[in-house]
C-alpha cells in the first residue's frame, strides 16, 4: 500500500510539474507570438494551437495538485461564523459534494475519451492531432481531485480553516 502512495504521489506532482511547465511555456509562446506580429510576422499556427492545448492540460494536471494543498480558490464567510463541530460537518458535506461532482465529471470524461478512440476523431487545425490525447486528461485529473477530496471527507484535515474570508 505504500508503494501505490508513493507511486500515486509521483504521479500527482509529476502533473503539477507539467503544468507548471506549461504555464511557462504560455509565456514563452505569447511573447513569441507578440514580437512575431510587432515585427510583421505571421505567427505559427502551431503556435497558437500548442497554447490552447497548455490551458487545457495546465488546468487538467494541476487541478488535483491545489486540491491537496488547499490552492483553490474557496470563500469561508459562511464557515467562519459557525461553531468549531458545525464547521467540521459542513466542511466534511461540502467535501463530499465536491467528491460527487468529480467522480461526475470523471466518468463522462471518460464517456467522451472513449467516444474519440472509437471515432478516431482528430483535432484538425496547425496539424492532426488525435482528440483522445486531450480527452483523456478530464477522466484521468477528475478522478484524482474525487481522490483528493475525499482526503477531507475522511482524514483529520478540513478543508474550511474557520479563518473569514477569500483563500487562493
Amino acid at each position: 500500500m505504500r508503494h501505490l502512495s508513493r507511486l500515486y504521489l509521483m504521479l500527482l506532482y509529476g502533473m503539477a510539474g507539467i503544468a507548471g511547465a506549461m504555464l511557462v511555456w504560455l509565456g514563452v509562446s505569447t511573447i513569441a507570438s507578440v514580437t512575431m506580429r510587432n515585427l510583421g510576422i505571421q505567427p505559427f499556427a502551431w503556435l497558437f494551437t500548442s497554447s490552447e492545448y497548455a490551458l487545457l492540460y495546465m488546468t487538467m494536471l494541476g487541478a488535483p495538485w491545489l486540491v491537496r494543498v488547499k490552492g483553490h480558490v474557496h470563500i469561508e464567510l459562511v464557515t467562519a461564523v459557525l461553531p468549531a463541530r458545525a464547521r467540521r460537518v459542513i466542511s466534511r458535506l461540502v467535501a463530499l459534494a465536491c467528491v460527487a461532482v468529480s467522480l461526475i465529471l470523471a466518468w463522462y470524461g471518460g464517456e467522451l475519451f472513449l467516444t474519440n478512440i472509437a471515432r478516431a476523431d482528430y483535432d484538425v487545425r496547425a496539424y492532426y492531432f488525435p482528440r483522445w490525447i486531450l480527452t483523456i486528461s478530464f477522466p484521468v485529473a477528475f478522478a484524482m481531485m474525487a481522490v483528493e477530496f475525499s482526503r477531507f471527507v475522511f482524514g483529520d484535515d478540513l478543508m474550511h480553516s474557520g479563518e473569514a474570508g477569500i483563500h487562493e
